[in-house]
């Protein structure tokens, strides 16, 4: 039998942290709550959890500077939690590393949807044991190797950590050069129906990625204004 996924829940509202982890364990995953960020930071080495659900405000270290710790070390799928909805909190959290973020109050079958939709795309990092399938996808230009069949990018001959959904969009708009994309189309590829309206996630996921993935003298992540984005080639 499988090991259950291990779901870290961050929340200093023990009400709601105690809801959260009672929906999760019916859907069979394993959860623990912590209610500070200090807190956190400790079971993310000891806990070693499969996703982070993060609490924005939290007591002494908040979640973004949760965040921002946990990303020195360590990739894991984080959903912010907050009451906070304006498009800047969210831009933020995002920018910070964040793969996904939840406006309280939120619908707990939403909450199990976004859990599970991370956790997949998660799961799609770990190699198969059959890497020379004809089926794997990589995409080669000078200096930039993108595989998203072992969810790895090899840039300037070495390896860049970035998260599945980073990945994945630079993946998606490399196997098509020179095709525009518009931000709607690339919500809908990459994140889903429950992103469909919210398109500053596409324009902060693509500013980390020109972050990491520099212009090249053949190629580049290039703005489309008004329309979207494209993967140019030269």
């Amino acid at each position: 039998m499988a090991a259950k996924q291990k779901i870290l829940i961050v929340d200093d509202d023990t009400n709601i942290a105690e809801l959260i982890s009672l929906y999760l364990t019916k859907e069979c995953y394993e959860t623990k709550m912590v209610h500070d960020g200090e807190s956190a930071l400790k079971e993310l080495q000891y806990f070693q959890p499969n996703l982070i659900l993060l609490d924005l405000m939290l007591p002494g270290m908040d979640g973004y500077q949760v965040c921002r710790e946990v990303r020195t070390k360590s990739q894991v799928p984080i959903i912010m939690l907050s009451a906070k909805g304006e498009v800047f909190d969210k831009v933020l959290g995002l920018e910070l590393g964040a793969d996904d973020y939840i406006v309280k109050p939120f619908d707990t079958k939403e909450l199990v949807a976004r859990v599970k939709a991370n956790l997949r795309r998660c799961q799609q990092m770990i190699p198969m044991e059959t890497p020379k399938s004809t089926d794997a996808k990589i995409v080669e230009y000078p200096d930039l190797i993108v595989n998203q069949s072992n969810y790895s990018v090899v840039y300037q001959g070495r390896n860049v950590e970035m998260p599945p959904k980073e990945l994945e969009l630079l993946y998606f708009l490399a196997s098509s050069p020179n095709q525009v994309f518009t931000r709607e189309q690339l919500l809908d590829h990459i994140w889903g129906y429950e992103y469909i309206g919210d398109t500053r996630t596409v324009d902060v996921h693509i500013k980390r990625l020109r972050e990491k993935i520099k212009d090249h003298p053949r190629w580049s992540l290039s703005t489309v204004w008004g329309i979207g984005y494209k993967f140019e080639t030269r």
